[in-house]
């Protein structure tokens, strides 16, 4: 293949978009992965990192372990994007495209919650979730807050299974009737495509003592006093903040000129920028479907069918559909599922698998899959 596909960031789109065009071009494929990372980790991982389930260091996946014919990764940090130039500069020099894919993810907007402390008040960063886990563990009494500062953010199921597993904990711990937890989130039902979710969340909210507060988000901390205050001038006090920081695109894309209102928006079909042979997947894009890997995933599949179209003379490959599942921990070993439509019908619907064994196996594969795809 004579193009040269540059593709930035090494998330979920990235890492599956780069391993298809491996295989199905092989050493010709012509495809560079920057990453400023030295590992990837799974989003729901930060939840196991949190709770002392697993080490930082057992859950990332080194990129060094990233190997497929006809792919070079870069471990750089991006500087500046030209989209109409296809041209991208690092901190370790200029790489000019033929294909540009941005795959940068979401970041956090910690500035836009005053008060919030990156790596300190939230679990969403590795290092925020690494540091919960020694508060956490030092929490005995008073009220627990799970706080979403701001929509969209990434995995929507991970604040309600914040909330879930940290009643777990508590109860493990046996501090749980010493303790309150409130979940604030800027939704009227925990996940709003899924009313059957959303019902059987509520109703384990219920059960154990969990309150939800709905249509409200977080729009400061005051540490001194330990109080959150909501978008209504409302006060919480809290000996314990879990929060979900604002997102937003990367400084570097919203410096280029790629996106609107903090994200670039794309066809939904085909995840086409504005820009010719410029693309964008995954948290970093405006598609109409959640912020979460099995969409970038899935958008990502998208972007290599209609390259290898592009390549062969083919006929354009079918548009995304907008189609994806988050797995979801209800505490005490559970796990259950969504599985939501968001773009082939008039409005998104979501179908609820109810905790079982069954789905536990089933997101341990979903995991184990990926590593052996990506990592070997």
């Amino acid at each position: 293949m004579d193009a040269r596909i540059l593709v930035l960031g090494a998330g979920f789109g990235g890492l599956e978009l780069a391993t298809l065009l491996s295989e199905a071009l092989g050493d010709s494929a012509g495809v560079t992965l920057i990453d400023g990372n030295d590992a990837f980790v799974f989003g729901y991982a930060k939840l196991d990192v949190m709770f002392g389930r697993e080490t930082l260091e057992e859950v990332g996946l080194p990129y060094a372990s990233f190997a497929k014919p006809g792919v070079r990764f870069l471990r750089e940090t991006v500087t500046a994007i030209d989209p109409d130039g296809l041209r991208v500069t690092t901190d370790a020099g200029v790489h000019q495209a033929d294909v540009l894919v941005v795959a940068l993810g979401a970041d956090y907007d910690f500035e836009a919650t005053p008060g919030l402390v990156g790596g300190q008040h939230e679990f969403y960063s590795v290092g925020g979730a690494e540091h919960l886990r020694e508060v956490i563990h030092g929490f005995t009494a008073g009220r627990a807050i799970v706080g979403v500062c701001g929509a969209p953010f990434k995995c929507p199921p991970a604040p309600s299974e914040a909330a879930l597993l940290l009643h777990h904990h508590l109860v493990e711990r046996g501090v749980r009737d010493a303790c309150e937890i409130a979940l604030v989130m800027p939704f009227g039902t925990p996940v709003p495509p899924s009313p059957d979710t959303s019902a059987a969340l509520l109703a384990e909210f219920a059960e154990r003592g969990i309150e939800f507060v709905p249509d409200r988000r977080v729009s400061s901390l005051d540490p001194a006093r330990r109080v959150a205050v909501l978008d209504d001038g409302a006060e919480l006090e809290y000996g314990l903040f879990l929060g979900v920081p604002k997102h937003r695109a990367p400084d570097v894309v919203l410096a280029s000129g790629m996106a609107e209102e903090g994200y670039v928006p794309v066809d939904s079909r085909t995840l086409e920028t504005r820009f010719p042979n410029v693309y964008a997947v995954g948290d970093v894009a405006t598609v109409g479907v959640p912020k979460a890997g099995v969409f970038s995933e899935g958008a990502a599949r998208v972007v290599a069918a209609s390259l290898l179209a592009r390549l062969r003379g083919d006929a354009p490959p079918p548009a995304y559909d907008g189609r994806g599942g988050c797995y979801i921990e209800f505490g005490g070993g559970r796990v259950g599922k969504v599985d939501v439509d968001f773009l082939s019908g008039p409005k998104p619907t979501g179908t609820f698998r109810a905790p079982s064994s069954e789905l536990v196996a089933e997101k341990r594969r979903f995991g184990s899959s990926r590593r052996a795809r990506w990592f070997g």
